[in-house]
C-alpha cells in the first residue's frame, strides 16, 4: 500500500496492517466473575460473560493487535456512522457444552464468511474469517464457565463492527471497532423450544428487496421490522411473514429462513425453502437442514420460490405437512397458522406430529452437543 511506503518530509509512518492476527492477542483477564444466572431461567441476550473481544482499525494504521479484556461500555463520539447511517453489521453463533462436557462451536466458518461479506457490502476494512474465528475460540476459551451446563441452552456468542469516524458526512469510514460479546441463553421463544408461532402475512411491508442488503446480517434490516412486528402482535400473531413482489413471494419469517415441507403440485413429497437471490438471508441452520435433507435423500429438496397462492391451494387440498423456521436463536420453529388477507390459514404442522422438525431438531442438536461425531463442529477446549 503506498500509504505504508512514504510519509511526509521523508518520515516512514507506521506500516498498514492488512489483517490481524490471533497469535498477536492480548489478554487483559478480569479481576473478578460475575455471578453465572441459572440455566433455566435465562432471558435471551439479556446477561453477559465476564470478557469481550475488541479489536481497532483505522485506515491510517489497518488493524491494531486484537485484544480480550473484561467486558466493558463503549465510549463513541456522538457523530459515529454506525450511529447515524448504520454502517455496521453482526453475526450470531453459539458454543455448546457436550455430553462429554467438551465445548463446541457449530458451523462457525460459515459464520466468518458471512460476516466477512456483510462487511464488504457496508465498505468496513476486511479481515481474515480464520484469524477472527480463532480470537473468538480463544474469548470462548477464556469463559468456559459461561457456557451453560445444559442441553436445552448454550452461549451465544455476538460479534459486532461498527463505522466509528467521528463525521456526519456520509461516506466510507476511516475508522471501525470489531468486538465480541457472549451471552449465555436458553430457548428464543419464551413459550419454548418447538413451539408453534402464527404468522401475520402482509405485502405492504417487506423486509428487503433485490439490490438491497438483505442476504446480509445488518442492523438496518432488523430494526426496520419493528413497526409490521407491531402490527402483527396486534392482529393477534407472533411473527411477520415476510412477502415479496407482485405474486406475493413468501421469504423470511420474523428473523427466521422459512422451510415447507408438503406434496407439491406434481405429487412428490418436497421439502423447498426460498433461494438466495439477494433478498434471503444465508442462514447457518438453513445451509445445515439443506445439507442434512439431501444427505437422508428421502425426499426431494429444492431451492425456489413459492407463492401465497400456491400455499393457499396446498391447503385446500390438504398438501401441506409442515411448515417451519430456522436461525441460530430458536434452532426450528413450528408454524401452526397464518393470517393472510383477512383469513387464517391453518398450517397443520403440529398435529401431523412435528415428524421432520423433530427429526431434524434431533439431528442437530446430537452434533450440537457432541451426541454425534461431526465435522460441523470446532473444538473449543
Amino acid at each position: 500500500m503506498e500509504s505504508g511506503k512514504h510519509g511526509i518530509d521523508g518520515i516512514s509512518p507506521k506500516p498498514v496492517t492488512e489483517i490481524f492476527k490471533a497469535a498477536d492477542l492480548q489478554i487483559e483477564m478480569a479481576q473478578t466473575s460475575a455471578k453465572k444466572p441459572d440455566p433455566n431461567q435465562l432471558v435471551f441476550g439479556t446477561s453477559f460473560s465476564d470478557h469481550m473481544l475488541m479489536i481497532q482499525w483505522t485506515a491510517a494504521r489497518g488493524w491494531e493487535r486484537p485484544q480480550i479484556k473484561p467486558l466493558q461500555n463503549l465510549s463513541l463520539h456522538p457523530a459515529v456512522s454506525a450511529l447515524h447511517y448504520s454502517v455496521e453489521l453482526f453475526e450470531g453463533l453459539k458454543a455448546y457444552r457436550g455430553v462429554d462436557n467438551k465445548i463446541r462451536l457449530f458451523r462457525p466458518m460459515l459464520n466468518m464468511q458471512r460476516m466477512l461479506q456483510s462487511a464488504i457490502r457496508s465498505c468496513l476494512p476486511v479481515f481474515d474469517p480464520k484469524e477472527l474465528l480463532e480470537c473468538i475460540r480463544k474469548l470462548v476459551e477464556i469463559d468456559r464457565e459461561w457456557v451453560p451446563y445444559s442441553n436445552a441452552a448454550s452461549l451465544y456468542i455476538r460479534p459486532v463492527f461498527i463505522g466509528t469516524e467521528p463525521s456526519l458526512g456520509l461516506k466510507i469510514t476511516t475508522k471501525a471497532l470489531l468486538y465480541v460479546i457472549l451471552s449465555p441463553v436458553g430457548p428464543y421463544f419464551t413459550k419454548g423450544t418447538l413451539d408453534s408461532v402464527s404468522l401475520w402475512a402482509d405485502p405492504k411491508y417487506v423486509r428487503a428487496w433485490k439490490g438491497g442488503t438483505g442476504d446480509c446480517k445488518v442492523g438496518g434490516n432488523y430494526g426496520a421490522s419493528l413497526y409490521a412486528q407491531s402490527e402483527a402482535l396486534a392482529a393477534g400473531c407472533q411473527q411477520v411473514l415476510w412477502l415479496y413482489g407482485d405474486e406475493h413471494n413468501i421469504t423470511e419469517a420474523g428473523t427466521m429462513n422459512l422451510f415447507l415441507y408438503w406434496i407439491n403440485e406434481n405429487g412428490e413429497e418436497e421439502l423447498v425453502t426460498p433461494p438466495l437471490d439477494g433478498v434471503i438471508l444465508p442462514g447457518v441452520v438453513r445451509q445445515s437442514i439443506l445439507d442434512l435433507t439431501r444427505k437422508w435423500n428421502q425426499f426431494k429438496v429444492e431451492e425456489r420460490s413459492v407463492t401465497m397462492k400456491e400455499l393457499v391451494n396446498a391447503s385446500k387440498q390438504n398438501r401441506i405437512k409442515e411448515m417451519f423456521g430456522s436461525g441460530t436463536a430458536c434452532v426450528l420453529c413450528p408454524v401452526s397458522q397464518i393470517l393472510y388477507q383477512g383469513k387464517n390459514l391453518h398450517i397443520p404442522t403440529m398435529e401431523n406430529g412435528l415428524k421432520l422438525t423433530s427429526q431434524l431438531f434431533e439431528n442437530l442438536a446430537d452434533i450440537q452437543y457432541g451426541k454425534m461425531k461431526s465435522d460441523w463442529t470446532l473444538l473449543v477446549v
